[in-house]
């Protein structure tokens, strides 16, 4: 018999109840330390006071009306975005596939905007992950997500990760533009170094094409900047967020320069919750975290402090992890052994982590993480490094 949810997810065999800071707890009050953060989205970790008090003082006001009228907190949060970025505009959606779609049509839209509707398709990258919708999906390319779903929709042409030439051989008539993650969460952790963002910003303007980044998941102080962008200096022409500027609650936007979305009039795109009371005020409050003075640099200490042990517990355990990679505090580690078996373990010892392609296992703490909880994860990683191996010994 089918479950009443449906089960398109294997989920453990825990749930939890409430949260606060880095941790998680059961209904029976067990504890767990969290470096998942719910997939890179409780940015503030859990329960942050700022944030609570912004959702329940919205919440006693008004909840939603629509994108017919004028909303004062998303305008607000519109313009602080563009004031820390390279964006003219946002359009807010409930989530990062929405985010993509947005990205996507605006690309197409640009383009025939400009004279030039032939100009539809977007290069991509293998072992992208850019959602779960049809466009999404074929954006991604990965056989795993297309699967029985269809003829693969068209206008996206992947090239291998890091293949420059095969890029450069990618672009033809129809290019519209280059779709990229600044660091590829799902694929595994994988950094694009920032000499090749800079490349492809220059590629972009040799052929008039639009780069679009995908910072759902690196976005929002993940690498130690607001915008993991920032540490090329090669601006997007479009860029889609989403999971840490709600901090657990749903909200993402897609932004862009002024050029780009030329194309986008009136009755073009539409959203009916996107942007909605709630979440602007959600998204204004972890603004309001991230912006602090010194907070971003906080990120990028404790970042440093976690990949130096985590080098460390690679030396302890080569039979283990084949590899520790990532930027800020998005982290992954490489495995010998299944990646499953890690996570399973780590869970054991009361740690969430998140599994990736190629065999990676990604730890992606709240930004509030503490040197103390950093300490505790690497120990209990390091137990469950220990555990694994008993049991290959057994």
């Amino acid at each position: 018999m089918i479950s009443p949810v449906l089960p398109t997810y294997a989920r453990a065999k825990v749930a939890f109840e409430r949260g606060e800071g880095t941790r998680v707890y059961t209904a029976e009050g067990e504890s767990y330390l969290d470096f998942g953060a719910g997939v890179a989205v409780t940015s503030c970790g859990h329960c942050h006071p700022h944030l609570v008090a912004a959702l329940t003082e919205q919440a006693s006001k008004i909840w939603h009306t629509s994108n017919l009228y004028q909303m004062p907190g998303q305008e607000k949060l519109a313009r602080r975005l563009i004031e820390h970025s390279f964006a003219d505009t946002v359009f807010f959606t409930n989530s990062g596939a929405e985010a993509l779609e947005c990205s996507i049509k605006m690309a197409r839209k640009y383009q025939s905007a400009i004279g030039h509707p032939e100009r539809y398709r977007l290069i991509t990258f293998e072992g992208a992950f850019h959602g779960r919708t049809l466009a999404t999906i074929a954006a991604g390319g990965q056989a795993k997500y297309l699967e029985g779903f269809g003829p693969k929709v068209d206008g996206f042409d992947q090239v291998p990760f890091g293949d420059h030439e095969a890029l450069k051989a990618a672009i033809g008539p129809a290019t519209a533009g280059i779709l990229i993650e600044p660091v590829q969460g799902e694929g595994g952790i994988r950094p694009v170094p920032p000499q090749c963002l800079r490349g492809l910003r220059a590629l972009c303007d040799a052929h008039g094409l639009l780069l679009i980044y995908d910072e759902v998941q690196c976005g929002i102080g993940r690498t130690g900047k607001l915008f993991a962008y920032e540490w090329s200096g090669a601006q997007p022409d479009i860029m889609a967020i989403a999971k840490g500027i709600g901090g657990g609650f749903p909200i993402g936007a897609c932004l862009a320069t002024e050029k780009a979305a030329q194309g986008m009039t009136a009755g073009t795109h539409g959203s009916t919750f996107g942007g909605n009371p709630l979440g602007t005020a959600v998204a204004n409050a972890v603004l309001d975290v991230m912006l602090a003075p010194g907070f971003l640099e906080s990120v990028q200490q404790r970042a440093l402090t976690l990949k130096q042990k985590l080098a460390s517990l690679k030396d302890r355990h080569p039979e283990v992890i084949a590899e520790v990679r990532g930027e800020g505090l998005m982290m992954g580690l490489k495995c010998k052994v299944p990646n499953t078996a890690l996570q399973q373990a780590a869970l054991d010892q009361h740690l969430l982590v998140i599994g990736a392609g190629d065999n990676v296992v990604r730890l992606l703490p709240p930004l509030i993480v503490s040197d103390a909880d950093i300490a505790e994860a690497v120990d209990k990683l390091d137990r469950a490094c220990r555990a694994i191996a008993a049991k290959s010994a057994a």
